[in-house]
């Protein structure tokens, strides 16, 4: 599909969604997305950031009662949250929303009636007073108000890479919240920005603008969630992870959020049923809060798309409290729940406890007790909490290493992983690097490589696992931290070379935030964002030496230069 030049057949395909790596063709998911995700679903989608659009047009530079302004930046953080790839297949979930947003929205209109002038009035947008009042018609706006209804190709580009790190945003903003920290600052940004993608005279300098300071918010987001973890869980410390299995039945959690996590091991301990983590929730056994439960065993598979086959293999119940679940097979589809912004139909659902009391998760704790223990499918340990508080406390030995010389260059290979064959470009190119280089990561993308056998460059293992995706944050942590103690005026003259691994709209957060933070030369893979118009994706080479990647053997040419 050629972005510039959207026809009347265009318009009126069953669905348009390309805000995630795996668009089909390299372009956008026409028919159905490659995630699973239905045509009315992602529709409903598109209705929802439009209505949301509308609350923040309405919200910005209005004075709300305190209790609606919370319920609104909450209602907005929430919803953008649920419509992150892979997070929520439920058809009913959005119709609800889309409702509750609707009520939201007239909710926050009266007010701002009560302090516009009349002139003011008369120049709503479209996304501040349209209405339907059942699915029928919900329906039948969701069509036109989606991605394509921005006819420059640039203007959408631009609109959709900041929705689209808003998103991101979202995920980190939620998690805080789950543990009671907020950043008000951030929330009346993520409604002006939404605002912004209604105003038709934003030029694209301006929006370009735009989207950088959505990076300077994104680091603000990452360091509020890292704030939250490590206050109320400890700095995550050096820890050897347990990839074996115990005789004993077994719950798996999925996704990130620590919170259900942590309500999950206390309702089980001495129950006899263990608790494993799977993909992004293996970095919770860094945290010194987690370590007292003797039944928190260790982490059983991979990343999030592998588990077709492994939910199979573990017989016990999952329990996916974010996004990165996948259409669930017939092998296992009795034993997954959902919870939090996540759905799939037809799945059970945990909901929120009731007045702010702990989520019940008595139903999996009996169901566990009814399976067998999980299938063995490897055995041994893997390496990780090398977050910056950390990192930090070695700097001096990493510094000294990088002096003498043992230590020529380090690699950050943050980001997601991904079913695509291209990914294991990823696993080679860890294989090739000199043994004088060291691997930062964060996010699943790590398995792809965490388990090779690297070996230390000076006790220092040469694959520092600093966490989730959102703990990319650790990773600008510590580059800033080398660049002082070398006393180096740009962060760009660290020996510090960026081949990232992206998927969904978090990795486009942190490269955002990594963008404001003044790194250049990010390399993204294994493709570039189909959202990006050649116009955008132009300028973002010329600012910040963004590229894309080749093979392993001529991209380490590449980035070694002399050492390779």
């Amino acid at each position: 599909m050629n972005q510039t030049a959207l026809n009347t057949s265009e318009r009126e395909l069953p669905m348009f969604c390309f805000q995630c790596q795996e668009a089909s063709k390299g372009t956008g998911c026409t028919i159905v997305g490659v995630c699973g995700k239905t045509p009315d679903v992602a529709n409903l989608q598109d209705l929802l950031i439009f209505i949301l659009k509308g609350i923040s047009f309405l919200s910005v530079g209005t004075k709300l009662p305190e209790t609606l302004e919370h319920r609104t930046s909450i209602f907005i953080m929430d919803s953008l949250f649920a419509t992150i790839t892979n997070a929520n297949f439920d058809r009913d979930v959005f119709i609800a929303k889309v409702r509750e947003a609707l009520d939201l929205r007239d909710e926050v209109r009266q007010h701002w009636e009560q302090q516009q002038p009349l002139a003011n009035k008369t120049l709503l947008p479209d996304a501040a007073v349209w209405h339907g009042s059942d699915e029928e018609a919900f329906d039948a706006k969701a069509k036109v108000v989606g991605v394509l209804a921005t006819e420059d190709a640039d203007i959408r580009s631009l609109r959709e890479l900041l929705t689209y790190g808003l998103k991101g945003m979202a995920a980190y903003q939620y998690h805080a919240y789950q543990l009671n920290y907020t950043n008000r600052e951030v929330e009346q940004f993520m409604q002006r920005a939404l605002a912004a993608t209604l105003d038709d005279t934003l030029t694209v300098d301006q929006l370009v603008a735009l989207v950088m300071e959505t990076g300077k918010f994104g680091v603000d987001a990452m360091a509020l969630l890292d704030q939250a973890n490590t206050g109320v869980y400890g700095h995550p410390e050096v820890t050897k992870v347990n990839i074996g299995v115990r005789n004993r039945p077994g719950i798996l959690v999925s996704g990130h959020d620590l919170k259900d996590l942590e309500e999950l091991l206390q309702q089980t301990e001495g129950t006899g049923v263990d608790v494993y983590t799977h993909s992004e929730m293996l970095p919770a056994h860094y945290y010194p809060a987690f370590k007292k439960y003797e039944h928190f065993v260790g982490n059983y598979g991979n990343a999030w798309w592998k588990q077709a086959s492994e939910f199979e293999d573990f017989n016990g119940p999952i329990l996916m409290t974010t996004n990165c679940i996948v259409p669930p097979k017939p092998g296992y589809v009795n034993r997954i729940f959902t919870t939090g912004n996540t759905g799939y139909p037809g799945l059970k659902h945990i909901p929120e406890g009731a007045n702010g009391q702990p989520k019940d998760f008595s139903e999996l704790i009996d169901l566990a007790k009814q399976c067998p223990p999980p299938t063995e499918i490897e055995t041994g340990e893997i390496i990780g909490g090398f977050a910056h508080n950390t990192v930090t406390s070695i700097a001096d030995q990493v510094v000294d290493a990088v002096k003498a010389g043992d230590i020529q260059r380090f690699f950050v290979m943050a980001g997601c992983d991904g079913r695509m064959k291209s990914r294991n470009y990823y696993t080679e190119f860890a294989q090739q690097l000199p043994n004088d280089t060291i691997i930062l990561t964060a996010g699943c993308a790590k398995y792809k490589y965490n388990k090779l056998d690297l070996g230390e460059i000076g006790g220092i293992p040469r694959i520092l696992d600093a966490g989730q995706c959102n703990d990319s944050y650790s990773l600008a942590i510590i580059a800033l931290k080398l660049k002082e103690i070398l006393g180096l005026d740009d962060i760009n003259e660290l020996p510090i070379s960026y081949n990232i691994a992206w998927y969904e709209q978090k990795a486009v957060i942190v490269l955002l935030a990594l963008l404001y933070l003044g790194v250049k030369n990010i390399h993204l893979g294994p493709t570039l964002p189909a959202f990006l118009s050649p116009n955008v994706a132009n300028v973002l080479v010329e600012q910040f030496g963004i590229g894309g990647i080749t093979n392993v053997e001529d991209d380490m040419e590449m980035f070694l230069g002399a050492y390779a």
